[in-house]
């Protein structure tokens, strides 16, 4: 069996008053939006297959979707709100590092890794406040026999790209926002100019520089239509103009996505310029539908606490399923040595779906294990699976 190996999201507590914003109902479909980003995500890091980011471009829509948030938040002053924003950020990263880190120098990760240990120290730093990418044991470990490969620290640190670009832009959002006020089709044009230069590479830049450049390029037009959203200048464009241009964008996308070999097996991943023109239409799109429900729709109802549940621990299901992924399919592996399941059942052990399965299972385990860090994070009190039932079940029992 092979798995995607491609990297491939955010938590109001006690000291911030309520954040104005659109109503209930308009929440409750970004609250859905940011359940099938994430869905998606853990299945495409273990299928990898290259036509799930043109179906749904999962990291699009949660860039946009915290971009959202912040642009609502931003009506309190600029320096609490993004402290609050990095205080609710960074505490799931760190207990991440705390298992992670501890794992790799047990075996055997230490300050000759990069050959400067000075650097190694000065970069460990990053585990802490990710401005660039945090290190890790790209080989060398022995790993868990049975349970996880010698190559787990990469799967560790596979989602950390986001949580880096995440605080850039939480960093960068004062600015964003004033200038999307002052000149909104500039600022929002201008990441994706900023993406097909560097495609030209006619800019010679640190690899961790021109890293966080590329992401910023990326997704920083998505981050940027969920704050144009916010301040309403979505909704001053014509009906029209979204269905008739974001096609048009998205159609560029593919257009530079197959110049660039998609049909050989490439995804959006590997085309920056092609991610950023696709996910901006598609993102594009879904805000100009944007639903306002009143109430979940009927067919909607049962997913509620499952959207909620993934709402509440998004970051901690982002941070560790690439290494539930991981260990999942090493289990399921396993089965392959029992000849009566391998002769009978060949199929069975060959399908990702159980896999899929085992990995949500184990993410699940996650949640309960290292969940608790998001709402310590928010100022809340701690809960072991935050699906939104205890409240519903209290108002129940309060009702004559």
């Amino acid at each position: 069996m092979t798995t995607g190996t491609t990297a491939a999201p955010s938590a109001r507590h006690r000291a911030e008053p309520p954040e104005p914003g659109p109503a209930p109902g308009r929440d409750r479909y970004f609250d859905l939006l940011r359940a099938i980003a994430l869905f998606r995500v853990v299945l495409y890091h273990l299928v990898g297959w290259a036509w799930l980011p043109l179906v749904f471009p999962s990291m699009g829509v949660m860039f946009a979707l915290a971009g959202n948030l912040m642009a609502r938040s931003l009506k309190r002053p600029a320096v609490q709100v993004v402290r609050g924003r990095m205080r609710r950020l960074l505490p799931p990263l760190w207990v991440l590092g705390a298992v992670g880190v501890t794992g790799m120098v047990l075996q055997g990760w230490g300050p000759d890794a990069e050959g400067h240990p000075g650097w190694w120290w000065t970069h460990l730093l990053f585990w802490i406040v990710p401005v660039s990418d945090p290190p890790y044991a790209a080989e060398g470990l022995t790993g868990v026999p049975g349970l996880l490969g010698g190559a787990w620290a990469e799967d560790l640190a596979g989602p950390l790209w986001y949580i880096r670009a995440y605080l850039w832009y939480v960093l960068l959002s004062p600015f964003l926002l004033r200038a999307l006020r002052k000149a909104p089709l500039v600022t929002l044009v201008a990441p994706l100019a900023l993406s097909a230069v560097l495609a030209a590479e006619v800019l010679s830049l640190p690899e961790r520089i021109d890293s966080a450049l590329t992401d910023f390029s990326t997704f920083g037009a998505c981050w940027l239509l969920g704050m144009a959203h916010q301040e309403g200048i979505l909704r001053r464009l014509p009906r029209y103009i979204v269905p008739s241009v974001a096609p048009v964008i998205m159609a560029g996308g593919l257009w530079w996505a197959v110049h660039e070999g998609f049909r050989t097996g490439f995804d959006l991943d590997s085309i920056p310029v092609a991610q950023a023109l696709w996910s901006f239409g598609a993102v594009l799109l879904l805000l100009h539908l944007s639903p306002s429900w009143s109430a979940w729709p009927p067919r909607l109802r049962a997913w509620d606490s499952t959207v909620t549940l993934l709402n509440s621990r998004a970051v901690t299901v982002y941070l560790w399923s690439n290494v539930c992924i991981l260990m999942a399919a090493t289990l399921w592996d396993q089965l392959w040595d029992i000849g009566f399941l391998e002769d009978r059942f060949s199929w069975l052990l060959d399908s990702w779906v159980p896999v899929l399965v085992l990995a949500w299972a184990l993410i699940a385990g996650c949640i309960v294990l290292f969940g608790w860090a998001e709402d310590l994070a928010a100022r809340r009190r701690p809960r072991l699976w935050p699906n939104g039932d205890a409240p519903r079940a209290k108002r129940r029992s309060q009702q004559p």
